[in-house]
């Protein structure tokens, strides 16, 4: 897959929030990659996360390798933090949103 064929949005692009973890897996924020894909809702990028699981359970996949719950921190307007909802998704995953 070419750079061309990638999603990109303004000067970001789908390699671009690509992560590795400690055992040079790679992964994707779906926090992150929500915007990328033009969602605005985390609740409905959420629902489409929660269908893909699904998908990749019922293509006799296990979610668990391409799911991973993860929090993440956020800062308030206030300056304060707050714990939001996130995945660690494969690019398996990120296909299947998509």
């Amino acid at each position: 897959m070419t750079r061309k064929t990638l999603l990109v949005k303004g000067n970001i692009s789908f390699e671009d929030l690509k992560k590795q973890n400690e055992h040079g897996a790679e992964f994707w924020s779906a926090r992150e990659l929500q915007p990328l894909l033009g969602s605005k809702q985390w609740r409905r990028f959420e629902d489409a996360i929660n269908r893909a699981v699904a998908s990749c359970s019922q293509s006799g996949n296990n979610p668990d390798y391409h799911f991973t719950d993860a929090g993440k921190m956020v800062e308030l307007g206030s300056g304060g933090l707050m714990s939001v909802d996130d995945y660690n998704l494969s690019r398996v995953t990120c296909s299947l949103i998509v």
